[in-house]
């Protein structure tokens, strides 16, 4: 028996090394060619895509057909797995290579429709625009068809992509577009809660919540119940969005060292490995656009021309509204309409799924939009025969927000800038902007719904047209600025608009946090230059900190353990520094007071309401102070307080000098597959220690309701940039990891650590390096 043993375990061990090996190979062989000749059929002329040492490349060609080409062939070069994921999420298409784990995404892409709708949006782009689609498809098609060995995530797997095509790139903006819109999840997260709570206390979970919602909810009681709504959120697949996180500000040349217009970004969104932005350079004629992509489609997102430069933060414009629809209890295939019934209209879906036979999922769709509540499978009929319907401005068939940001980067001034966006659909966007010319400007574009009635924060009964849409807001009416006496415009998800504006936007503004340090960054600093606005995209001093800390200081500590980390957090300046111990003690009491404040009212639902921000935190010890039990509010500051401690201790350690936020608070930069895979997880992803919090500047967003990696920092500044309109070409970029997703290329995670240290790098119009040759 122990020779056996040896002898397997000696088998077992030469397949290891097989294996290693073979992944090793597959590795090597998929590595793209970057140096040299190569032969690209359908060029006209001759393309040149010279890499810089960081890997980014500058394409110039002789036309739009060929470097749009050429670009499809690079993106695939570097990112052909993350493109092909992309499309396959959007299209409701991941069962088919991941498994069952993936058919609640599956069922709700194809509950919306997502992919049908860009297919059909394909045909309302301009015919300029569709050449440049069917350019970049085609140079991914040519990379597909290459025989080049393909990443190994497809040997992984086990299966080929199918072939590029145009709507495979408007899927990546459809995708977005829902992921920037949320609201509807708020929606019914607010009706389950109302379901719980009395008006007051829904006050306070939500500030400045009108007091008359209620009212409308118990009006909706017969029409929704617990049970249904915990069944839908259940069933939407996992999304820890929205972060509201991103900042940008533009300032003029009265306030820039230069004496033109600077401006900075920092959009955030969630980590993962490789990052969603691809930087490059791309030149043909009179097209000159550098900046930040979404590999997948051909479009500069944010980034700069040889005229002009813009920058994006997410305003959370609510452009979704959850309709209750009455389902005719004579006829289940009917649905109540101010005309009296309708059919449904109902189409069915096969879902295929590895390792598993095919699914058919039903989907039917009001004259509101697709009935989400049938995702869940195998639910009952909700009360009175209800269903849940979603309207979206985005759910459209005439898309063109991909043309419009094509569209942005080859405008020249602050006019053409505007004709662009008046394509824009979705997602509603705080767009800045500045020219060479002195200019600097500001616009929200997109469909904003006008509503009958209501303010969009819960769902609303669809039977009648009382609370239909009413049309958009009109373009020119939209909240924008030109050349503002101020001098700067700024923006970090904050409210935008005075309350004499006459539409609504959203009533869910972030907290202003962050705006509110960006603003006093700028005037400290009246001449802004690129050095200190990068210096301000750093700043981590907590002002939700600064203004809670005052209720959490009233704890009486019971030992030398407490007291000595309450005289720690007196001490405490406010910064989420990464060296730093008093950030990780602060951020595990403020999760150990939420629970304790917030589990026993909220119940199993507390799970998806586990972190509301410090203003709800506030609110509710100020206006609710039952909620502290009957020992009150500075008790349940102490006990929580020792909770943390606790928790702290059994991971980091009992000397409490030693703790680190940093350690606690790792960037989590994660593959989508291999980081499941433990020995694939080490080689893949990347966790470096990071500062800052989810209202902080430099934030980093974490999910407190995990018990594993509670502080683990998912969402943050993936790209940074700041432009300079003196000089284009010094304006700098930063992003987290790297170019390549090719676990052996040196551009893998090679300008991690000058993001960790803040450093930006310039990309140039010829850089020294690798150049690849692409010949017809």
């Amino acid at each position: 028996m122990r020779r056996w043993t040896k002898r397997l375990g000696f088998g077992a061990g030469i397949l290891l090394i097989c294996a290693a090996g073979l992944g090793f190979l597959v590795l090597r062989a998929s590595m793209p060619q970057t140096t040299g000749n190569l032969v690209l059929p359908g060029l006209e002329k001759p393309v040149r895509v010279m890499r810089d040492a960081h890997g980014i490349p500058s394409i110039a060609a002789a036309s739009r057909h060929d470097l749009y080409m050429a670009l499809g062939f690079v993106h695939a070069q570097d990112r052909l797995f993350q493109m092909d994921m992309q499309r396959r999420l959007g299209a409701g298409r991941l069962s088919e290579v991941v498994g069952d784990a993936a058919l609640g995404s599956d069922r709700f892409m194809r509950t919306l429709g997502v992919y049908r709708r860009a297919s059909i949006s394909v045909n309302a782009v301009s015919a300029e625009f569709r050449t440049v689609l069917d350019a970049y498809s085609a140079g991914i098609n040519a990379f597909l068809h290459s025989g080049k060995t393909l990443p190994i995530e497809f040997t992984v797997l086990g299966y080929r992509p199918d072939d590029w095509a145009p709507a495979d790139s408007l899927v990546i903006g459809k995708l977005l577009e829902l992921q920037h819109s949320g609201n509807y999840r708020q929606e019914l997260q607010r009706a389950r809660l109302a379901h719980l709570l009395p008006a007051g206390e829904m006050d306070s979970l939500f500030p400045d919540y009108p007091k008359d919602a209620p009212v409308t909810l118990r009006e909706l009681a017969a029409l929704t119940d617990g049970p249904l709504l915990d069944r839908v959120l259940d069933a939407l697949p996992n999304d820890r969005s929205p972060q509201r996180a991103s900042n940008n500000w533009v300032v003029d040349g009265a306030h820039s060292v230069t004496g033109k217009p600077l401006l900075a970004n920092d959009p955030h969104l969630e980590f993962t490995a490789p990052l969603v932005w691809y930087l490059a350079r791309l030149e043909a004629g009179d097209l000159d656009v550098t900046g930040a992509m979404i590999p997948g489609a051909p479009v500069v997102v944010l980034g700069h021309n040889n005229r002009i430069a813009w920058g994006f933060t997410t305003t959370n414009a609510d452009v979704a509204d959850v309709f209750v629809e009455q389902v005719d209890a004579a006829d289940l295939r009917r649905y109540a309409t101010p005309q009296g019934t309708a059919a449904f209209d109902v189409r069915d879906e096969r879902i295929m799924v590895k390792g598993h036979p095919p699914e058919t999922l039903t989907v039917r769709e009001t004259r509101h939009g697709p009935v989400i509540s049938d995702i869940v499978k195998d639910m009952p009929p909700a009360p009175a025969n209800s269903a849940l319907a979603l309207q979206a401005s985005y759910l459209n068939d005439d898309d063109q927000s991909v043309e419009a940001i094509w569209r942005i980067g080859l405008a020249k001034d602050w006019a053409s800038w505007l004709d662009a966006l008046r394509l824009f659909t979705a997602p509603a966007q705080n767009m800045v902007f500045a020219d060479r010319n002195g200019n600097i400007g500001f616009i929200v574009p997109g469909r904003i719904p006008i509503r009958k009635a209501g303010d969009g924060r819960m769902p609303v009964e669809g039977a009648s047209a009382d609370h239909d849409w009413a049309g958009f807001i009109p373009f020119d009416q939209l909240p924008q600025t030109f050349n503002p006496k101020a001098g700067h415009i700024a923006t970090a998800n904050n409210k935008i608009v005075p309350d004499d504006y006459p539409f609504l936007i959203t009533h869910d503004w972030d907290a202003p946090y962050r705006i509110e340090r960006v603003e006093a960054g700028l005037a400290a600093t009246p001449k802004q230059s690129i050095e200190s606005s990068m210096l301000l995209q750093r700043d981590i001093v907590s002002l939700a900190a600064k203004e809670l800390l005052p209720l959490m200081l009233a704890a009486e500590p019971s030992d030398a353990r407490e007291r000595a980390a309450i005289d720690m957090i007196r001490r405490w300046d406010n910064q989420m520094a990464a060296d730093r111990p008093e950030p990780l003690v602060y951020a595990a009491w403020v999760r150990a007071i939420n629970k304790r404040l917030f589990q026993p009212r909220l119940g199993i639902i507390y799970g998806r309401y586990w972190s509301p921000s410090a203003r709800v935190t506030q609110s509710v010890l100020k206006n609710n102070p039952a909620w502290c039990g009957d020992e009150g509010c500075p008790r349940l500051m102490a006990a929580a307080l020792r909770d943390a401690l606790d928790d702290l201790t059994s991971r980091y350690g009992a000397t409490m000098a030693l703790w680190r936020w940093g350690e606690a608070h790792r960037a989590s930069f994660e593959h989508p597959v291999f980081s499941h895979i433990p020995v694939l997880a080490a080689l893949f992803d990347r966790h470096p220690p990071a500062g800052g919090a989810a209202d902080t500047v430099n934030a980093g967003g974490f999910d407190g309701g995990r018990d594993d990696v509670p502080f683990a920092d998912h969402h943050g500044p993936g790209l940074r940039a700041v432009y300079d309109l003196a000089d284009p070409d010094q304006s700098t970029f930063q992003i987290a990891l790297g170019q390549s997703a090719h676990l052996l290329s040196p551009y893998y995670d090679d300008m991690q650590k000058l993001w960790m240290r803040f450093e930006g790098i310039r990309i140039v119009r010829e850089p020294e390096g690798e150049t690849l040759t692409l010949i017809p």
